[in-house]
């Protein structure tokens, strides 16, 4: 039981006082960098689907 409290007090003083926790601003603007990049990747992998739709579509016309 003594080892699991200094467990988490250890944790504690860790969080409060070694971790360097990010503002405000530049958390939102991280927040903006990962959705804008979400994004870019959604349409990427959206239009490499719809191509190779496309693709396999043609190819079947011709070979079935």
């Amino acid at each position: 039981m003594k080892k699991l409290v200094n467990y988490f007090k250890e944790t504690y003083d860790e969080l409060i006082h070694k971790v360097s926790w990010p503002t405000w601003s530049e958390l939102q603007s991280s927040a903006v960098v990962v959705s804008i990049a979400s994004l870019i990747i959604a349409l990427v992998v959206y239009l490499m689907d719809m191509t190779f739709s496309s693709a396999l579509k043609q190819f079947y016309k011709l070979f079935l």
